[in-house]
């Protein structure tokens, strides 16, 4: 019984492989089953490349936000939103499970001035004891210089700008710039103005970030209390948090918010980016839809295919039925005809799609606009789930634009069939 199925199985595939190809002195059919085939091929290549680029923009956009940014943050409400009372939040902060480190910083928009040059930026005052910069790993991303604890020779505070910054304003390691402080307004004889404090730039950071690359300053916290005027009550802006497990972040800053109360706000890098994260999800879905009508494409020129075949081999069919093949078994021929393309093309398509997103990744073949998309190149990730999701609904399109032909052509009747001219 196995011996007959399987050499059922052969005769099928046999004939539905002498099917694939033209009559002799024909090649329109051929060339249609070649069709079918690079259209299934470019179809998932294409859904490989876009899914993989969607989501290496979510995971590379996942990484530089963890590193350049606070896992959590914990903010007073109120007029100022400034924290006078910091250190038993801060003590909150470092007892709770989950917490790999805290530290206070302050945060004020300032304008950098140097000739006649000025710029406006998002400055960070850090601890002066600490590597955090308000609950990142600065150190980690300083691309020159150094973040002493020590003033440099000068005398001048120290201050840290992002490589985006040095570069638009054309500043190095050992020249000073103006810092003013919009927060800080003093009197003077020409009425209101922003109190200002030269800084000496020990150093220069990239994150990747177009946007904390180009806007993001550091400099110690007691500087930047000194500038804002909050050195006598030692007030900051909040504190930031670096998790044990950045995943954890919602359920930590639950817990934190359940511990300290009113008026004190915990939130999670997750809440503060997920209108950013939500666009990046709904984009890569209807990416993904929009080019999976390339498949669905390719899956109607399979069914016109089989159709042609069936109207083209109708005298066969007719002859095949007459020798005893039955109705299951030309149902099957039909259905491997349209199973290999859907297959081939999607093995083919999914080793093209692999290739490209490695290439893509490795030699970083297409730069885009930093300032648009705010990453400097374009990041490939592909995960196993994503691959197998599209070459499961690739074959299975390929194998329900089977069935309406493989119908047709197994209800065919044997006199009517060889009868047909």
């Amino acid at each position: 019984m196995a011996e007959d199925r399987k050499g059922g199985f052969l005769l099928d595939w046999f004939i539905a492989r002498r099917y694939l190809s033209a009559r002799r002195g024909g090649r329109f059919l051929s060339f249609i089953t070649w069709i079918s085939l690079g259209g299934v091929t470019v179809g998932v290549t294409a859904l490989i490349v876009v899914i993989g680029v969607m989501t290496g923009m979510q995971d590379d956009l996942r990484g530089k936000i963890l590193s350049s940014t606070a896992h959590i943050m914990v903010v007073e409400t109120g007029q100022d939103l400034r924290m006078a009372d910091w250190r038993p939040v801060l003590d909150t902060a470092r007892a709770t499970p989950g917490v790999r480190s805290a530290s206070p910083f302050i945060f004020s928009s300032v304008s950098l001035v140097r000739n006649q040059y000025s710029r406006p930026a998002d400055l960070y005052g850090v601890p002066v004891d600490s590597s955090l910069a308000g609950g990142t790993e600065l150190e980690e991303m300083i691309l020159s210089g150094f973040y002493d604890l020590e003033p440099p020779e000068s005398g001048l505070p120290p201050i840290l700008l992002g490589s985006g910054i040095a570069e638009m304003m054309q500043l190095f390691r050992g020249d000073t710039i103006t810092v003013l402080a919009f927060e800080n307004l003093q009197t003077s004889v020409m009425g209101m103005a922003p109190a200002l404090r030269r800084f000496e730039v020990t150093g220069t950071f990239r994150t990747g970030m177009y946007d904390y690359d180009t806007k993001n300053v550091y400099v110690r916290l007691p500087d930047a209390q000194d500038l804002l005027d909050l050195a006598e009550t030692d007030a900051v802006s909040g504190i930031g948090m670096q998790l044990d497990d950045p995943e954890d972040a919602v359920g930590v800053a639950v817990d934190i918010q359940d511990r300290l109360g009113f008026p004190y706000v915990a939130q999670s890098w997750v809440t503060q980016n997920a209108a950013l994260f939500s666009a990046l999800k709904l984009e890569k879905l209807a990416m993904g839809l929009i080019l999976f009508l390339i498949v669905l494409v390719a899956a109607f020129n399979i069914v016109s295919m089989l159709v042609m075949v069936v109207a083209d081999r109708t005298r066969e069919i007719g002859i095949l039925k007459s020798m005893g093949m039955t109705d299951r078994g030309i149902l099957r021929v039909f259905v491997l005809q349209g199973a290999w393309i859907g297959i081939v093309g999607t093995v083919l398509g999914t080793l093209l799609g692999v290739l490209l997103c490695v290439l893509l990744d490795r030699y970083e073949l297409i730069k885009i606009p930093p300032d648009v998309y705010f990453i400097e190149r374009l990041p490939v990730s592909l995960r196993l789930r994503d691959v197998l999701t599209i070459v499961g609904a690739s074959v299975a399109v390929a194998f329900v634009a089977t069935i309406y032909p493989s119908i047709q052509a197994s209800r065919l009747q044997p006199v009517d069939a060889i009868r047909h001219d």
